[in-house]
């Protein structure tokens, strides 16, 4: 008997474990670090990470609407986002993933960008996602970090 239920128990989680990897959608090159690093690591410390390789985690706030080139992830702290920007062409995510997780990887870039950069920047995400831009908002230069994206697992 009790056999029987050890065997019924490594058979559910077998197949749990297989729905679950069926559920996951890959993107890009396979992801090979280990270990995850906060988004909130990062920005405490960006220039720390400033050409380095990097894991990430967690929700998908937005998606490129226009060319599916870009993830924004949001962070273990709250109203803190960060941007996974891909090649265009290269993956192309779609909108169907927002909400979703995800585990990315790829180069963190720091640059720093002038108000005119911003209010251009501003203009195009506008486009891109059908909604409108103040140019007043800008007030002066902003450190900008993203990810270079090299490959995502969705899930």
């Amino acid at each position: 008997m009790r056999t029987a239920v050890a065997a019924m128990v490594v058979l559910v989680v077998a197949t749990a474990a297989v729905v679950v990897a069926a559920q996951e959608k890959k993107f890009g090159t396979a992801l090979t670090l280990t270990e995850a690093t906060r988004v909130s690591d990062i920005y405490a410390n960006p220039e720390r990470y400033n050409g380095k390789r990097v894991q990430v985690q967690g929700p998908i706030v937005d998606v490129c609407a226009q060319m599916g080139c870009w993830l924004a992830l949001g962070s273990d702290k709250e109203f803190q986002t960060i941007r996974f920007k891909v090649d265009d062409g290269v993956i192309v995510f779609p909108m169907s993933v927002k909400g979703m997780n995800a585990k990315v990887e790829g180069v963190i870039s720091v640059e720093t960008l002038s108000v005119a950069q911003q209010i251009a920047k501003g203009h195009e995400h506008a486009k891109e996602q059908k909604t409108t831009f103040d140019p007043k908002t800008v007030t002066g230069p902003k450190v900008e970090v993203m990810i270079k994206g090299e490959g995502a697992v969705v899930f």
